[in-house]
């Protein structure tokens, strides 16, 4: 193989590292959606959006939780005595 060959196809790939690192970061500071190109047809995407919890359903996740947990430790007393 030829040296030069081999040192192109090391740029191609530091390049598409280097978009995707820049994408990263774009996304990180909340600038929205950013399209990373990888060379290839299709580009993956990278959103920022944050998804949030009512305090409802953050409710419902807690008492399930502790019912949960509830259950667990009441067993593990039964086999205990």
């Amino acid at each position: 193989m030829d040296i030069v060959e081999a040192l192109k196809q090391e740029e191609v790939k530091l390049r598409r590292q280097l978009a995707g690192v820049q994408g990263a970061i774009t996304a990180l500071n909340g600038r929205g959606t950013t399209a990373v190109s990888s060379g290839r047809t299709s580009a993956s995407t990278v959103t920022s959006s944050k998804r949030t919890m009512s305090a409802a359903v953050r409710a419902k996740i807690g008492r399930s939780a502790k019912a949960r947990w509830a259950k667990i430790r009441a067993e593990k007393a039964k086999k205990a005595k």
